[in-house]
């Protein structure tokens, strides 16, 4: 109870307008000083620190830069290019490069908003243009952006190896099969929608076209090729993989494309600093956060409960998805993982659950929460982007949705779809 009891005043706080660090800090302060233990603040400082400079988290800010790159590049429109090229004959057309673009796009960022807000424009401007309706086009867009998260390279599954110490190769390999089982769902809600409404397939293009989209595509799509390679292969570390990105979009973007100048490099390097600011300030009060859980007992008296209502690992594993769909609701996604992460682990170990099972579940309900109102990041970055009623883009989501918590499910219920590829390379 007492655990429900804290999320719960983070989430309230949250609720209340505080920045998601200042909520998840400000909570481990009271409740030390509730506690009567106001001599161990010096902790505050010192826990931060900790938490904030584990080499792991190097790779966020790598990362976040390399999509960004690849956005004012013009990276993502040959992309685009070449999903069309590939898929554009199937029913639905425009939906079907939509989804298959943000798989591609995934191969080389790892973040959701960083998709929404970058290939997004590119893919609702060219559906508007062929005649799909706003709030389909901005649907598939939002849906589809929450690929990145869980198809190779992962932002979150940095965070998470991070925080648990779990490989985050392993973590990789352990988001391939659900990520394409995600791409699967929903190219079938689009295939479904468009025959419904009658929307159209694209033309086939001339040899021509097709050669300009695949020769334009080949060196991008290079660059998940290079990422996955290397690290299965041993030749750099997930947080050296950041950086191999990063110089690889950027080779791309100024000498092969030459979209990128000197002059861009500012503009990129302040965007970079600011979104990894935001990520690791939630990651540094989290470190405090999940400290005072742990030195309060938390964790073992969440065990407890747990024990007295779930009577094996299928119906805790129901419970920490209903709290974590709950939570994804009201908090970030990156919160959650910091903050739930350390509660729920003792859970996982008690239960014989596979670590990377969790991780891939967790991540997972973190996708379906960047969808859900009220605190939806896609949702407000889509709404942003397009110019859609919120109302809208929600009505035409939900069978996206339903194709997520499927694969959720999948997931959280049969561990091979998550553990077989990364157990079969360990050996």
């Amino acid at each position: 109870m007492t655990a429900f009891l804290i999320l719960g005043a983070v989430v309230a706080l949250i609720a209340l307008g505080l920045p998601v660090a200042v909520a998840i800090g400000g909570t481990g302060i009271v409740l030390y000083l509730l506690a009567d233990q106001a001599m161990v603040l010096p902790m505050l400082p010192q826990r931060m620190y900790a938490a904030g400079t584990s080499f792991t988290l190097l790779a966020i800010p790598f990362f976040v830069m390399a999509g960004t790159i690849m956005n004012t590049a013009g990276i993502t429109d040959r992309l685009f290019r070449l999903a069309s090229v590939m898929v554009g004959r199937m029913r639905g057309g425009l939906g079907q490069v939509n989804v298959l673009a943000s798989l591609l796009f995934s191969g080389m960022s790892g973040a959701a908003v960083a998709d929404a807000a970058g290939l997004g424009q590119v893919e609702i401007r060219a559906m508007q243009k062929s005649g799909y309706g706003l709030g389909f086009s901005a649907a598939v867009t939002a849906a589809s952006s929450t690929i990145g998260p869980i198809f190779p390279p992962s932002v979150p599954f940095v965070i998470y190896g991070g925080i648990t110490g779990v490989s985050v190769v392993q973590l990789f390999l352990a988001g391939v099969v659900p990520g394409l089982l995600m791409t699967a769902v929903m190219m079938v809600v689009v295939a479904v929608t468009a025959r419904l409404r009658n929307y159209p397939r694209e033309a086939r293009p001339t040899l021509r076209e097709a050669t300009v989209a695949v020769l334009g595509g080949v060196l991008p799509l290079g660059a998940p090729a290079l990422l996955i390679g290397g690290l299965l292969g041993g030749l750099f570390t997930p947080t050296e993989a950041g950086v191999v990105a990063c110089a690889y979009a950027l080779f791309l973007g100024m000498v092969v494309y030459r979209e990128i100048t000197w002059r861009h490099l500012p503009g990129i390097l302040w965007s970079t600093a600011r979104s990894t600011a935001v990520i690791m300030f939630v990651i540094a009060a989290s470190g405090f956060f999940g400290w005072m859980l742990t030195h309060q007992r938390v964790p073992d008296a969440l065990v407890s409960g747990l024990l007295s209502v779930a009577d094996g690992p299928m119906a805790a594993t129901m419970l920490m998805l209903a709290v974590l769909l709950v939570l994804g609701m009201f908090i970030e996604g990156v919160a959650i993982i910091v903050i739930t992460t350390p509660l729920f682990m003792p859970v996982v170990q008690h239960f014989g659950i596979d670590p990377l099972q969790f991780g891939v579940m967790l991540v997972l309900t973190t996708a379906i929460g960047l969808l859900t109102p009220p605190v939806g990041m896609v949702l407000f970055a889509i709404c942003t982007v397009c110019r859609v009623r919120m109302g809208e883009l929600v009505a035409e989501l939900w069978p996206y949705l339903l194709g997520i918590l499927v694969v959720t499910l999948l997931v959280a219920f049969i561990p091979a779809v998550s553990t077989l590829l990364p157990h079969y390379w360990a050996r």
